[in-house]
Protein backbone atom coordinates (compact mmCIF):
# COMPACT_ATOMS: atom_id res chain seq x y z
CA UNK A 1 0.00 0.00 0.00
CA UNK A 2 1.22 3.48 -0.76
CA UNK A 3 0.00 6.84 0.48
CA UNK A 4 -1.64 7.30 -2.95
CA UNK A 5 -3.95 4.34 -2.36
CA UNK A 6 -6.30 4.94 0.56
CA UNK A 7 -7.30 1.86 2.50
CA UNK A 8 -10.81 0.56 1.88
CA UNK A 9 -11.94 0.86 5.48
CA UNK A 10 -15.49 -0.19 4.65
CA UNK A 11 -14.20 -3.52 3.34
CA UNK A 12 -12.45 -4.13 6.67
CA UNK A 13 -15.58 -3.12 8.63
CA UNK A 14 -17.62 -5.49 6.46
CA UNK A 15 -15.14 -8.31 7.04
CA UNK A 16 -15.29 -7.76 10.81
CA UNK A 17 -19.10 -7.78 10.71
CA UNK A 18 -19.14 -10.99 8.65
CA UNK A 19 -16.67 -12.66 11.03
CA UNK A 20 -18.70 -11.50 14.05
CA UNK A 21 -21.91 -12.91 12.55
CA UNK A 22 -20.17 -16.17 11.66
CA UNK A 23 -18.60 -16.47 15.12
CA UNK A 24 -21.96 -16.01 16.85
CA UNK A 25 -23.61 -18.52 14.49
CA UNK A 26 -20.86 -21.06 15.22
CA UNK A 27 -21.20 -20.59 18.97
CA UNK A 28 -25.01 -20.70 18.92
CA UNK A 29 -25.13 -23.88 16.85
CA UNK A 30 -22.45 -25.80 18.74
CA UNK A 31 -23.39 -28.41 21.32
CA UNK A 32 -21.11 -29.36 24.20
CA UNK A 33 -20.07 -32.43 22.17
CA UNK A 34 -19.36 -30.25 19.12
CA UNK A 35 -17.12 -27.98 21.17
CA UNK A 36 -15.19 -30.94 22.59
CA UNK A 37 -14.61 -32.55 19.16
CA UNK A 38 -11.07 -32.42 17.68
CA UNK A 39 -10.46 -30.05 14.76
CA UNK A 40 -8.90 -30.68 11.36
CA UNK A 41 -5.11 -30.32 11.21
CA UNK A 42 -4.68 -28.92 14.74
CA UNK A 43 -4.28 -30.41 18.20
CA UNK A 44 -7.12 -28.27 19.55
CA UNK A 45 -10.77 -28.95 20.17
CA UNK A 46 -13.36 -26.84 18.39
CA UNK A 47 -13.80 -24.70 21.50
CA UNK A 48 -10.06 -24.11 21.79
CA UNK A 49 -9.82 -23.22 18.10
CA UNK A 50 -12.77 -20.84 18.40
CA UNK A 51 -10.96 -19.08 21.22
CA UNK A 52 -7.79 -18.95 19.10
CA UNK A 53 -9.84 -17.35 16.30
CA UNK A 54 -11.04 -14.72 18.79
CA UNK A 55 -7.49 -14.22 20.02
CA UNK A 56 -6.41 -13.38 16.46
CA UNK A 57 -8.46 -10.19 16.84
CA UNK A 58 -7.28 -9.57 20.40
CA UNK A 59 -3.60 -9.73 19.47
CA UNK A 60 -4.06 -7.02 16.85
CA UNK A 61 -4.31 -4.44 19.64
CA UNK A 62 -0.72 -5.26 20.66
CA UNK A 63 0.42 -5.37 17.04
CA UNK A 64 -0.97 -1.86 16.50
CA UNK A 65 1.26 -0.56 19.29
CA UNK A 66 4.31 -2.27 17.79
CA UNK A 67 3.66 -0.73 14.37
CA UNK A 68 3.24 2.72 15.93
CA UNK A 69 6.62 2.38 17.64
CA UNK A 70 8.65 0.56 14.99
CA UNK A 71 7.00 2.44 12.12
CA UNK A 72 8.74 5.60 13.31
CA UNK A 73 12.16 3.96 13.71
CA UNK A 74 14.61 2.99 11.00
CA UNK A 75 13.48 -0.22 9.28
CA UNK A 76 16.55 -2.10 10.50
CA UNK A 77 15.18 -1.85 14.07
CA UNK A 78 12.06 -3.84 13.25
CA UNK A 79 14.09 -6.19 11.03
CA UNK A 80 16.29 -7.05 14.04
CA UNK A 81 13.23 -7.38 16.27
CA UNK A 82 11.60 -9.76 13.77
CA UNK A 83 14.79 -11.85 13.63
CA UNK A 84 14.80 -12.19 17.43
CA UNK A 85 11.13 -13.22 17.40
CA UNK A 86 11.75 -15.72 14.58
CA UNK A 87 14.54 -17.25 16.68
CA UNK A 88 11.98 -17.74 19.48
CA UNK A 89 9.47 -19.57 17.27
CA UNK A 90 9.61 -22.83 19.27
CA UNK A 91 8.68 -21.01 22.49
CA UNK A 92 6.01 -19.00 20.65
CA UNK A 93 4.47 -22.18 19.21
CA UNK A 94 4.23 -23.73 22.68
CA UNK A 95 2.57 -20.64 24.18
CA UNK A 96 0.32 -20.32 21.11
CA UNK A 97 -0.84 -23.91 21.63
CA UNK A 98 -1.24 -23.80 25.42
CA UNK A 99 -3.03 -20.43 25.50
CA UNK A 100 -6.34 -21.71 24.09
CA UNK A 101 -6.11 -24.85 26.24
CA UNK A 102 -6.17 -22.70 29.37
CA UNK A 103 -8.35 -19.90 28.04
CA UNK A 104 -11.39 -22.11 27.48
CA UNK A 105 -11.47 -22.87 31.20
CA UNK A 106 -12.32 -19.18 31.69
CA UNK A 107 -13.95 -18.21 28.38
CA UNK A 108 -17.12 -20.18 27.83
CA UNK A 109 -19.00 -19.67 24.53
CA UNK A 110 -21.11 -16.82 25.94
CA UNK A 111 -18.05 -14.94 27.16
CA UNK A 112 -16.23 -15.61 23.86
CA UNK A 113 -19.12 -14.08 21.91
CA UNK A 114 -19.18 -10.98 24.10
CA UNK A 115 -15.38 -10.63 23.86
CA UNK A 116 -15.54 -10.96 20.06
CA UNK A 117 -18.06 -8.12 19.90
CA UNK A 118 -15.94 -5.91 22.18
CA UNK A 119 -12.66 -6.47 20.38
CA UNK A 120 -14.00 -6.06 16.84
CA UNK A 121 -15.91 -2.94 17.90
CA UNK A 122 -12.73 -1.53 19.43
CA UNK A 123 -10.73 -2.28 16.27
CA UNK A 124 -13.38 -0.61 14.11
CA UNK A 125 -13.29 2.53 16.24
CA UNK A 126 -9.50 2.63 16.13
CA UNK A 127 -9.46 2.13 12.37
CA UNK A 128 -11.94 4.98 11.91
CA UNK A 129 -9.54 7.31 13.74
CA UNK A 130 -6.38 6.33 11.79
CA UNK A 131 -4.83 8.74 9.31
CA UNK A 132 -3.78 7.49 5.88
CA UNK A 133 -0.19 8.34 6.82
CA UNK A 134 -0.37 6.11 9.89
CA UNK A 135 -2.02 3.29 7.92
CA UNK A 136 0.95 3.36 5.52
CA UNK A 137 3.52 2.97 8.35
CA UNK A 138 4.87 -0.50 8.80
CA UNK A 139 7.46 -2.82 10.22
CA UNK A 140 9.05 -6.22 9.71
CA UNK A 141 7.32 -9.24 11.24
CA UNK A 142 8.40 -12.74 12.31
CA UNK A 143 7.27 -14.71 9.25
CA UNK A 144 7.76 -18.04 11.05
CA UNK A 145 5.06 -17.17 13.60
CA UNK A 146 2.04 -17.04 11.34
CA UNK A 147 1.35 -17.89 7.68
CA UNK A 148 -0.31 -14.49 7.24
CA UNK A 149 2.65 -12.47 8.50
CA UNK A 150 4.64 -10.99 5.66
CA UNK A 151 8.20 -9.81 6.04
CA UNK A 152 6.96 -6.20 6.06
CA UNK A 153 3.42 -5.20 7.00
CA UNK A 154 1.73 -1.83 7.23
CA UNK A 155 -0.78 -0.79 9.85
CA UNK A 156 -3.45 -1.29 7.17
CA UNK A 157 -2.22 -4.89 6.72
CA UNK A 158 -2.51 -5.46 10.46
CA UNK A 159 -6.15 -4.35 10.46
CA UNK A 160 -6.81 -6.92 7.69
CA UNK A 161 -4.84 -9.72 9.36
CA UNK A 162 -7.32 -11.03 11.97
CA UNK A 163 -10.02 -11.85 9.43
CA UNK A 164 -7.53 -13.73 7.24
CA UNK A 165 -6.55 -15.70 10.35
CA UNK A 166 -10.23 -16.23 11.25
CA UNK A 167 -11.20 -17.48 7.77
CA UNK A 168 -8.24 -19.90 7.66
CA UNK A 169 -9.11 -21.47 11.01
CA UNK A 170 -12.85 -21.49 10.30
CA UNK A 171 -12.13 -24.19 7.69
CA UNK A 172 -10.48 -26.35 10.38
CA UNK A 173 -13.53 -26.52 12.63
CA UNK A 174 -15.44 -29.79 12.76
CA UNK A 175 -18.73 -28.47 14.09
CA UNK A 176 -21.99 -29.87 12.77
CA UNK A 177 -22.70 -28.90 9.18
CA UNK A 178 -25.55 -26.52 10.11
CA UNK A 179 -23.48 -24.53 12.64
CA UNK A 180 -20.36 -24.41 10.48
CA UNK A 181 -22.29 -23.05 7.54
CA UNK A 182 -21.18 -25.56 4.99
Amino acid sequence: MTNAEPMDRQAVYDDYARARQTFHRLLAGASKDDLARPTRSTKWTNQQLLWHMLFGYMVVRALLILVRVFGRLPRRASKMFARVLNAATVAFDLVNYLGPCGAVTVFNPRRMGAAFDRVTGSLQRRLAAESETDLARGMHYPVRWDPFFKDFMTLADIYRYPTQHFDFHHRQLTLRRDSAGG
